[in-house]
């Protein structure tokens, strides 16, 4: 696994690099300190499959190069770190297409708890902004009841496309993975939806983490 470690602080990246080296010791990490270094590195190597991104970068916005990430290589996985972990900032990463958000501040243990899941292909939220917004708009996240996927009418074919929905997979790669239409895949993304009881992709994923549920290794 070859990951692209980019921020401009040396401490962060020597923290960032051990946790990694925890997890997989045969990991390729290359690093950058700019967002420029960032660009020349995924431009020159299509084998980078997990990008750790600083929120904020000398010379770019990481939220712009976060977007300009998911356009140019959708298939690879991009996730944000940053000292600013409030609530708008997390979602607004996660609807850009972050496969998560991890602080800065977070302790060692957080931070190899956080990336085993990435790494795995889950989509990992700080719990506290999960709290945080479940308490503020979700009426399917309330304390009185977490229903299963029967519980709310999904089928085997949704739960899949639902799976690499929570892997943050766009609808062209979930297609191209299920072997099925693109309409096909955007009726199910609404029935989700719909069943779910949510809006937008961000608070499917935030509701389904609220949930708990595990999805079959086979659909990754």
């Amino acid at each position: 696994m070859k990951i692209l470690l980019v921020d401009d602080h040396v401490l962060i990246r020597e923290a960032m690099r051990g946790v990694l080296r925890e997890i997989d010791p045969s990991a390729m990490i290359v690093e950058a300190q700019t967002a420029r270094q960032a660009d020349d590195l995924v431009k020159g190597d299509h084998d980078i499959s997990l990008v750790l991104l600083d929120l904020r970068l000398p010379d770019r916005d990481g939220m712009e190069m976060l977007t300009a990430l998911r356009k140019s290589h959708p298939s690879t996985a991009v996730v944000m770190l940053s000292a600013i972990s409030d609530r708008d900032t997390v979602l607004r990463s996660l609807t850009a297409g972050a496969q998560g958000f991890i602080a800065k501040s977070a302790t060692r243990d957080v931070l190899l708890g956080a990336l085993r899941l990435i790494m795995a292909g889950g989509i990992y939220i700080p719990p506290e902004i999960l709290g945080e917004t479940a308490e503020a708009s979700a009426p399917i996240a309330s304390e009185h009841a977490k229903p299963t996927p029967s519980d709310l009418g999904l089928t085997g074919r949704q739960l899949d496309v639902l799976a690499l929905m929570m892997q943050g997979k766009s609808n062209k790669l979930i297609c191209r993975h299920l072997d099925l239409a693109e309409p096909t895949v955007k009726n199910h993304v609404s029935s989700i939806l719909k069943a779910l009881n949510v809006n937008n992709r961000t608070e499917a994923v935030l509701a389904v983490t609220a949930f708990g549920w595990d999805f079959p290794s086979s659909v990754r």
